[in-house]
């Protein structure tokens, strides 16, 4: 690719201007000691040196700058020769000083965000290890203590089989949201977009979840009585599964005799936000940027052994961005937690 120059010439018109008058002095004074001083000589002179220094500094810098800068990037692997092959070279050397400062900065955020998704990687991989061996090596045991002799016993046969078969239900559950966060984040999973009631979705969820919560003294419950449909636009079965899930963390992480309270506010520009908010312990505040990261959980023994994927709050946070809608959360320790989340209200 051929290098573009940017034309500065402040530096070989100065330059070119000191030797000039350097060599012009010069050789008057030793035309007037040795000779008669010839004016018109030494106006010549002047102005072929002049020309001369200015063309050769002006090529020669250029270049000189364009090489021994090229070098160093190369040889610190800091920044990309392209990049800098793309840029035209300047003589001006505050120009390159700030393009080569703003190239390092731009390297070094680069290099910082790598940095933290190479950490985030490896945490993940650690986490999805964990989240499947432990289910795995559940089934495993089980397996193993039939197959040693155990199988002969009808009513150990039976318990160790139902219980690896809920090892295996972990394992489903588990794969299932993982490919599901997968298509969200690449796009394959296509919304289907309708007009629905978002109140009978919340009540659906409320009633299918009522057994779970009353284990835990947790009250579902609307925060008024909603007599008129609440018509938004959007994919029923995602935005249904967004509550679910929603829900099930409340009760999950709520408090004993707590409520999870559900309410559906207006805003402006044909939008609603639905609010899920408990009274549980609430999240400390460190915590809350990194809540919708996959498998990512602020107890992790205890939420293990509430059971679910790790999967939910990502799941949910994809669908929400997947309809260019936005998803907030506020907590506060001992008072409990607000996920809310908006959708296009149907006129």
């Amino acid at each position: 690719m051929s290098i573009s120059f940017k034309k500065s010439y402040r530096f070989a018109v100065k330059s070119a201007f000191y030797i000039t008058l350097f060599s012009t002095l010069l050789i008057a004074g030793l035309t007037y000691w040795f000779y008669e001083l010839n004016y018109k000589f030494c106006i010549i002179f002047a102005s072929g040196v002049y020309f001369f220094s200015f063309f050769v500094l002006q090529y020669r810098v250029e270049r000189f700058i364009y090489r021994r800068v090229k070098k160093i990037y190369d040889d610190v692997s800091l920044l990309d020769s392209t990049t800098l092959r793309s840029q035209p070279v300047t003589t001006d050397m505050a120009t390159l000083m700030n393009e080569v400062q703003k190239f390092a900065k731009d390297k070094k955020i680069e290099i910082e965000t790598l940095k933290i998704r190479e950490e985030y990687r490896r945490e993940f991989l650690g986490n999805v290890s964990h989240e499947l061996k432990t289910p795995l090596f559940t089934v495993q045991g089980y397996l193993l203590t039939l197959l040693d002799g155990a199988m002969n016993d009808k009513t150990i046969r039976k318990k160790y089989l139902q219980r690896a078969e809920k090892g295996v239900e972990r394992l489903i559950y588990i794969v299932k949201d993982l490919d599901m966060i997968t298509k969200l984040e690449t796009g394959d999973l296509n919304l289907e977009f309708t007009e629905f009631n978002i109140v009978d979705v919340i009540q659906n969820v409320l009633d299918l979840l009522e057994m779970r919560a009353d284990q835990k003294n947790i009250i579902l419950m609307f925060d008024r009585k909603y007599t008129k449909p609440v018509k938004v636009f959007a994919d029923k079965e995602r935005i249904q599964q967004v509550v679910t899930n929603l829900v099930e963390n409340s009760i999950k992480y709520g408090k004993e005799n707590g409520t999870t309270e559900i309410s559906i506010e207006d805003l402006v520009n044909n939008k609603v936000i639905i609010r899920v908010t408990d009274n549980g312990e609430g999240i400390q505040k460190q915590f809350i940027s990194r809540l919708f990261e996959r498998f990512f959980r602020v107890d992790k023994s205890g939420a293990r052994s509430e059971g679910g994927s790790g999967l939910g709050l990502a799941i949910v946070k994809h669908i929400i961005e997947a309809h260019d809608e936005r998803i907030y959360v506020e907590s506060k320790i001992g008072v409990g937690s607000e996920f809310s989340f908006t959708l296009e209200k149907t006129k």
